[in-house]
């Protein structure tokens, strides 16, 4: 399998060594053979609102070209299969109640792909609570009720469990009432509940949002959890399993390659890896042009940008970008997730799960899968409220995995999204007030170039792979629209012309 340069793992006798392999790294790295080609429409980014836009383009007969800045397609989803096992760097879990993404499975005839990451029939089965107060373990039942009672009050803005507010997550703002929410950050919410919660409550709602937002309370907005919320049925435990409950068997790389794959079928795909776009020029009317940092020009009718918030600065747009948008790129999004991966050697492991807040590098962790040797795969997540970057200092990333409970770690697998020149961050998290300021502008187009992409899509999984599917075909049928209304004006004025 071919190397991405993205990722690094660690053992003990090796070491940290830099770069993963991944079944999403494309050969030959570029597809263009004619430069001077004036394509249909050019897609920037090769993440899973550029496939699904790229699939749905070419299967309508447009000539499109994808450019990509990575080695390898997923974005800020991919998978790395070591020693015959799935470690998923970025996006994981899918389910059936996200229902872009599983229409995807079910197109892909994947549905025998599903597999359940939480397993409680090994003799560790419970959960570890870690608090400024001590430690103790509880059992998975006692662990679903201190949360499920804590979340509640959390949401609990109406009496009604966030349902008045928010009746319909796919329309946020159908009730006008929730922008009384809108500034309002998780740390404002906590003070407004205080006196309802024990420590034990306040400690796991701080864990359980802020590795939702990778944040802090302070800078991390109350809405997006409100959204979440109300995605998931207003229920914690269908909240936990729709979001961390169940993934690919396969891995998110033969998911994405099922898109990519079918784009290439079509022989109307062209493609460039390695290829980072500085420069989108709109000011002709009837082209667009795109420079790339190696001296590289592209040309095209239409442009999907799916270059996500908190780097689409980089990219330099003529003419300008309205005022308005470029205060929203300005203020970008807050998640700066740590998402490590640990390889155990005690199989017995497969049913644990824990918490711990507030003094740990990393707040919760959960046992996903059994490694083709016998050992228990685990996933950790930290944010930036105490961040860790977990290769800059092993033995600190070593202490804060055995806060949890005591644990041989034979591997350690991560990506560092912080440091990801492509995504400076992880899904989006906005900060107190800047979402139902700034998502309309997000989603405005400028002029022939649209900007796709799960940051800014328009439903109730916006961030996750669901929110990122639903934005790239919402991308596609516009500009299949438009293009098609352009060839039907086209043909009619030259049969006016003979």
């Amino acid at each position: 399998m071919a190397k991405s340069r993205d990722g690094w793992q660690w053992t003990s006798h090796e070491g940290i060594k830099a770069g993963l392999p991944c079944a999403g790294v494309i050969h030959p790295p570029q597809s263009v053979k004619n430069f001077d080609k004036v394509y249909d429409v050019v897609i920037i980014g090769a993440g899973y609102t550029g496939l699904t836009a790229a699939r749905d383009l070419t299967a309508a007969g447009f000539q499109t070209l994808l450019l990509e800045g990575r080695d390898r397609i997923g974005g800020r989803t991919w998978s790395s299969e070591i020693d015959g096992y799935q470690f998923e760097m970025g996006g994981t879990w899918v389910h059936w109640f996200q229902p872009h993404v599983y229409r995807e499975i079910s197109r892909y005839g994947m549905k025998n792909e599903l597999a359940f990451s939480p397993d409680y029939t090994h003799k560790k089965n419970y959960f570890s609570f870690v608090t400024e107060h001590g430690a103790r373990n509880m059992s998975h039942e006692e662990e679903i009720a201190l949360f499920s009672r804590a979340v509640e009050k959390f949401a609990n803005v109406d009496g009604n469990l966030g349902k008045s507010v928010m009746p319909l997550p796919f329309d946020q703002y159908s009730n006008e009432t929730v922008y009384s929410h809108a500034t309002m950050s998780v740390a404002d919410r906590l003070e407004q509940i205080k006196n309802d919660l024990t420590d034990d409550e306040r400690n796991a709602i701080s864990a359980v949002v802020l590795v939702c937002s990778g944040g802090t309370r302070e800078n991390s907005s109350f809405l997006d959890f409100l959204r979440w919320w109300a995605a998931g049925n207003y229920n914690y435990p269908t909240l936990l399993e729709t979001v961390l409950g169940i993934k690919l068997k396969c891995g998110q790389s033969a998911f994405a390659l099922r898109f990519f794959q079918e784009a290439w079928s079509s022989r109307r795909l062209s493609y460039s890896f390695n290829t980072v776009v500085t420069q989108v020029d709109s000011s002709s009317r009837d082209m667009v042009t795109l420079d790339s940092r190696d001296g590289l020009t592209f040309r095209a009718k239409r442009v999907i940008c799916t270059v996500p918030l908190n780097v689409l600065n980089k990219v330099r747009f003529h003419p300008s970008l309205s005022r308005a948008k470029l205060d929203a790129i300005r203020h970008k999004h807050v998640n700066q997730c740590t998402k490590l991966h640990a390889e155990i050697k005690d199989a017995e492991m497969r049913s644990w799960g824990g918490v711990t807040y507030p003094n740990n590098r990393l707040l919760l962790g959960a046992a996903d899968g059994t490694t083709p040797s016998g050992n228990t795969h685990c996933v950790f997540f930290g944010c930036s409220e105490n961040h860790i970057h977990a290769e800059d200092d092993i033995d600190e990333t070593l202490k804060a995995v055995n806060a949890f409970a005591e644990m041989d770690v034979e591997r350690l697998v991560s990506h560092n999204w912080s440091k990801d020149e492509f995504a400076e961050g992880a899904w989006v998290w906005y900060q107190p007030g800047a979402e139902a300021k700034y998502l309309g502008t997000l989603r405005e187009r400028h002029g022939p170039v649209l900007f796709a992409n799960s940051d800014w899509a328009d439903g109730g999984w916006r961030s996750f792979i669901d929110g990122a599917i639903q934005s790239g075909t919402e991308a596609a049928f516009t500009v299949k629209n438009e293009l098609r209304g352009a060839q039907r004006e086209s043909s009619i004025k030259s049969k006016d012309d003979e």
